[in-house]
């Protein structure tokens, strides 16, 4: 992909309503300001417990939050655009020990919050956030001492903020030789859906073998990430890092083992549709990996980023007036970093700022269908973000999982939409892409599941080798997509570049999309018996995912999370996507 170098820096995101550089004023009176803030807040602990005391640290506390997402953001989203800025990397750590300075205060005031009856609170203030407070008090079962807590902080700063960094880094500034060139990582990844089979398969094996670069230095830092994530859970009292997940999740182990058994459930129906792809392509023992998003049939549906962009506006515009006019203020204001770039990090994520009430989204867009897709993925982050600016900054901190819904759902309108319009041998295409999508979350979030839960009981052990550690990423995805694949050619280094696997504090970032997916797919289910009135319920169903556990935000619309027949209505509209995804195939090969 060829783009001139005006062009990628026309299409790069602007960040001048945050700060217009690390040496604006405004940033460093932030900076001073946030300073002086901590040192206020930590005057709470001592204070007496009255609702008046109560209510003037929700409010500090709200305004803390905006401020220290307004900084962090531009220092994190300048360090995504560019990896190698030094202001950024400096402030980064400025900003982890100013944080990480707070953190036996807010676990004083964590425990003080926990002295307050909160049944018997009148202050209309406080009983908005009456949620957070519970769920603070709750948490305080898992609270060190203040010193245990400060300690925690200070190291984590030198542990796994430190590696994750690095990992970060050596991503980043990875090159993959492929024909006597050398490619970003970002770009090559790009090229698993080219239209040219040989291109496919050199840009696997050469991605396979860039590896052999970093493996030691990723491995040292996953080895690093999980066994504080670990210690952490331990000392805090967990049963496991898992329960450490779902206590954050706002999510019940019944509702993930609900969910987890019908994604088991479904691995056969999903090894059909990879046969029926190898078939399809010439293979007659499963679909090599490197095959996992080869198109179907040739299509004519290239997508540049204008074209790309003005499809999801309309199709937003089918669903609601807000959704459709929110992606294009996101477009026209420059709120995207549309293009891959030597320093850029890989991937695409969605940033929501609150504190302005807007959004920033990083892609590495590659003019396929499938970026189109993503964007429209991304921009249902944003508007979930959007949904939420009437709350406060307390109220707006959704958990994980539901992170997740309002972009797939997106995506759903998107990809629903273009088939309708489609001929038979786009409509094939789209479906194809659709399906590919939901093998992925479905499937391969499974395998990563599995590759989790097992790499994180063997740490308990010790160090795992880079030998050990592919052992298992190639068990775990034997076992999820069973003969539908290949197992000559699958993928022993997916846990390399995925950044799901490096928060220390996140684990298990991988059922989050699962959940999103086929809670998406319910909810459009929904949409389609409500027709437009659903927009209205939607936005509110939207507006409490920051305040009541995800089974009540479930209940708000009429969901019942822990019915595994709901979510087996979701695996039944991918299961019909297949059936006619087979007779689509027929039709086009006749």
């Amino acid at each position: 992909m060829n783009i001139n170098k005006e062009v990628i820096m026309e299409k790069r995101w602007n960040l001048d309503q945050l700060y217009l550089s690390f040496q604006d004023q405004s940033f460093l009176n932030d900076i001073e300001t946030l300073k002086q803030m901590l040192e206020d807040m930590q005057e709470y602990s001592q204070k007496e417990k009255t609702e008046d005391n109560l209510k003037s640290y929700l409010e500090q506390s709200n305004q803390f939050s905006d401020l220290v997402e307004k900084i962090y953001a531009f220092i994190s989203l300048t360090m995504s655009s560019d990896t190698t800025n030094q202001d950024a990397l400096k402030y980064s750590s400025v900003i982890e020990n100013l944080l990480a300075s707070f953190a036996d205060a807010q676990a004083k005031i964590d425990r003080w919050i926990g002295q307050f009856d909160l049944n018997h609170i009148q202050d209309s203030y406080i009983q908005e956030h009456l949620f957070v407070l519970k769920e603070t008090q709750e948490h305080n079962r898992y609270l060190l001492s203040d010193e245990g807590e400060k300690i925690l902080a200070q190291m984590k700063t030198t542990g796994s903020s430190a590696w994750l960094k690095y990992k970060d880094q050596l991503i980043a500034s990875m090159k993959v030789s492929m024909d006597d060139k050398e490619y970003p990582l970002t770009e090559v990844l790009n090229m698993a859906y080219s239209k040219d089979k040989e291109v496919r398969k050199k840009a696997y094996e050469a991605e396979i073998a860039s590896y052999l670069q970093v493996e030691q230095g990723v491995a040292s830092a996953l080895n690093a990430i999980k066994g504080e994530a670990i210690t952490s859970a331990n000392l805090r009292g967990y049963d496991s890092v898992l329960q450490r997940t779902l206590i954050d999740s706002r999510m019940s182990q019944k509702t993930l083992d609900v969910l987890i058994s019908t994604m088991k459930k479904a691995l056969p129906m999903f090894e059909r549709y990879f046969q029926l792809k190898a078939q399809a392509l010439g293979y007659t023992d499963g679909l090599p990996w490197y095959e996992l998003y080869a198109p179907i049939v040739e299509s004519d549906m290239s997508y540049p980023f204008e074209k790309g962009s003005q499809f999801v506006v309309e199709q937003f515009y089918t669903f609601s007036k807000h959704l459709g006019d929110y992606a294009k203020k996101a477009i026209e204001n420059q709120w995207i970093d549309v293009y891959p770039r030597t320093g850029k990090v890989g991937g695409a994520f969605c940033h929501n700022l609150h504190c302005i009430q807007e959004s920033r989204f990083l892609l590495n867009y590659g003019n396929e269908f499938g970026d189109t897709i993503t964007l429209g993925h991304e921009l249902g982050h944003g508007f979930h973000g959007e949904c939420l600016n009437t709350q406060t900054a307390l109220n707006a901190d959704y958990p994980m999982p539901i992170a997740e819904t309002a972009s797939t759902f997106c995506e759903t309108i998107i990809k629903k939409a273009a088939l309708k319009s489609a001929d038979a041998k786009d409509k094939l295409f789209i479906l194809e892409n659709e399906l590919c999508d939901c093998a992925q979350v479905i499937v391969d979030i499974y395998s990563r599941y599995l590759f989790e839960s097992r790499l994180i009981e063997k740490r308990q052990e010790g160090p795992l080798s880079v030998e050990e550690i592919k052992d298992l990423m190639l068990e775990a995805q034997k076992e999820a997509y069973g003969h539908g694949l290949d197992h000559r050619y699958l993928h022993p280094y997916m846990w390399t570049w995925k950044p799901h696997y490096y928060e220390a504090d996140y684990a298990f970032y991988n059922f989050p999309y699962a959940f999103g997916l086929l809670l998406a797919k319910g909810l459009y289910g929904l949409y389609q018996k409500q027709g437009q009135s659903f927009a209205d319920t939607y936005e509110h169903f939207l507006s409490l995912t920051g305040q009541m556990s995800l089974e009540d935000v479930g209940k708000s619309v009429g969901i019942d999370l822990q019915d595994m027949n709901f979510w087996q209505n979701s695996i039944d509209m991918i299961k019909d996507d297949i059936d006619l995804f087979e007779e689509l195939l027929k039709d086009v090969q006749q």
